[in-house]
């Protein structure tokens, strides 16, 4: 497999490369963990050869200076740009003391779209996310001025992130009911060390025919091969920020690890070929400082996990859902137990069905 082998991106007629690109590590500013200007545009060079169209960045990553990488770098390469599918977000206030200077309200919606576009040096994006919920912006105006927004072609799509299952469901109802532009996708942390996602947010864009697109797929490193237990990590620019892993993440990391042993490849292409055979669309952000670690996430591409394998790491990696979900499991387990389904599934959590059974 290859990155140009594209998926449609939700309910939507947007094709994207199975993997995205993350933009977060564009911008060695201070307080970032992130490249330099060189080495951000050889990552995104790279990505870009291998077939990748799928660009994700926000308009505060490295103070905005990843947006600006971005833009140079598109406008020094004619005709490059409009092969991308160019993603950024809004919601951060960029502008302390202003109290419009962020949120999700029209005006501010519409300022941090016109920077955005500004450091970008494009005339549109092709994602527009909402990076967080605002909380004191009533949803209807927030997604009007997003629909304005792509009536005027200043966006084509829209996407929400980290926002609450019932809030996202909330809107997704209200734009179908107006006529407004619907969601495509979801974008929330979710990884093998990472599951809760599956209580709410997962069943909800399965059912509305929204693709996940996972942050953090490998945990802020932890999946990535360079933690194991006993020995002291030396090339982690997050490890002094977020500590090491606890006792019971070193059990999934080891189960993650004995697969790719076995497989013959990188603990890191293992969890993502395992998010990559989640139910529905899911298409992981791959976040790289240094071109080798480019190299060595898009091992996945040529992983294929069997039902095993998948089980395996399901079972170890099994979260503790809130409720009502727990409650639901636990019907579902003992009507299991005595011979009895009402809905067909047939785990306690979040089916693990294959990428391959559901499409859109």
């Amino acid at each position: 497999m290859s990155l140009d082998q594209y998926v449609t991106l939700g309910r939507s007629g947007l094709r994207v490369s199975p993997f995205a690109l993350g933009a977060m590590t564009f911008g060695d500013d201070p307080g970032s963990a992130g490249c330099g200007v060189e080495e951000s545009e050889k990552i995104l060079a790279s990505y870009l050869d291998r077939g990748g169209n799928f660009v994700d960045t926000a308009n505060f990553y490295a103070n905005g200076h990843s947006e600006k990488i971005l833009g140079d770098w598109f406008a020094a390469n004619p005709g490059r740009r409009d092969r991308v599918v160019l993603a950024s977000k809004f919601f951060t206030n960029m502008y302390p003391g202003d109290p419009n200077g962020g949120g999700a309200g029209r005006s501010s919606i519409l300022a941090q779209l016109d920077e955005s576009l500004r450091r970008l040096r494009t005339d549109h994006l092709d994602l527009y996310w909402l990076h967080n919920w605002d909380r004191h912006t009533p949803i209807e105006e927030t997604l009007r001025t997003l629909d304005d927004l792509v009536r005027s072609g200043k966006i084509r799509y829209i996407g929400f992130s980290n926002t609450p299952a019932w809030v996202t469901a909330q809107a997704q109802t209200l734009a179908l009911l107006k006529g407004w532009t619907p969601l495509i996708a979801l974008q929330v942390e979710y990884s093998l060390l990472a599951r809760t996602v599956e209580g709410e947010l997962a069943p909800l864009a399965l059912d509305q025919g929204m693709a996940l697109v996972p942050w953090s797929p490998l945990k802020n490193g932890f999946l990535s091969g360079k933690y194991r237990r006993g020995a002291a990590v030396t090339d982690s620019a997050r490890a002094a920020f977020v500590g090491g892993p606890s006792e019971d993440e070193y059990t999934v990391i080891d189960a993650v690890a004995a697969i790719a042993d076995e497989l013959g490849t990188t603990s890191a292409a293992v969890a993502l070929a395992w998010l990559r055979a989640r139910a529905g669309t899911v298409v992981p952000i791959l976040g790289a400082r240094r071109i080798e670690h480019l190299d060595g996430n898009l091992a996945a591409l040529d992983v294929a996990l069997g039902s095993e394998h998948l089980r395996a790491l399901d079972e170890v990696s099994a979260p503790s859902l809130n409720y009502p979900a727990s409650l639901h499991a636990e019907m579902r387990a003992m009507l299991q137990f005595a011979g009895t389904t009402v809905d067909g599934e047939t785990s306690a959590v979040y089916p693990p069905l294959l990428q391959s059974d559901v499409r859109y």
